[in-house]
């Protein structure tokens, strides 16, 4: 049964998308702290609560949930007296707890141009993948210009380069 995840994010955070991230691996959303009336264990259902902990109350709220087996999606201010507790607590259910991963940024690339870098890794010439994707040279040789840009490398070897270790990461 996989380690229920405790996401803490600053208090602007947007609290969407670590969330949706989670309900496309599995896990059942339950908005609000207030940890679910029945069954008292969380874990085996994948229950993630989601939402703002304001106050010492709502810390509590998140606290029970985790103890309850639930994981955490929720916005904490690190300088709230209480902030520093309700992360030792969490510390000590689960030690793997941390601060929420800093989100990768969006793949600069499209996925045309990902398409076109990936026949120019395969070895193939910009001729020869614009035949293979039914294109134009002309529009092939934008997609890679553009690619160049996006990664900000100036030549097209380097653009390769740089896109397979950008694939390599994701």
């Amino acid at each position: 049964m996989p380690t229920p995840p405790y996401l803490l994010l600053p208090p602007a955070a947007d609290l969407d998308a670590p969330a949706a991230d989670l309900v496309r691996r599995g896990w059942r959303l339950h908005r609000g702290l207030e940890p679910p009336a029945e069954p008292w264990d969380l874990k085996p259902a994948r229950v993630v609560a989601v939402g703002p902990v304001p106050d010492e109350a709502a810390a509590e709220a998140a606290l029970l949930c985790a103890v309850r087996g639930a994981g955490l999606v929720i916005a904490v201010d690190p300088a709230a007296p209480w902030a520093a507790d309700l992360r030792a607590d969490l510390d000590r259910l689960a030690p793997a707890a941390a601060e929420a991963p800093t989100p990768e940024p969006a793949h600069p690339l499209s996925a045309e141009q990902r398409e076109i870098l990936d026949l120019l890794a395969e070895g193939h010439s910009i001729a020869a993948a614009a035949r293979l994707r039914y294109l134009s040279l002309r529009t092939a040789n934008r997609r890679v210009a553009e690619a160049r840009e996006a990664l900000g490398v100036a030549t097209t070897r380097e653009a390769v380069v740089a896109y397979a270790r950008l694939r390599g990461r994701t």
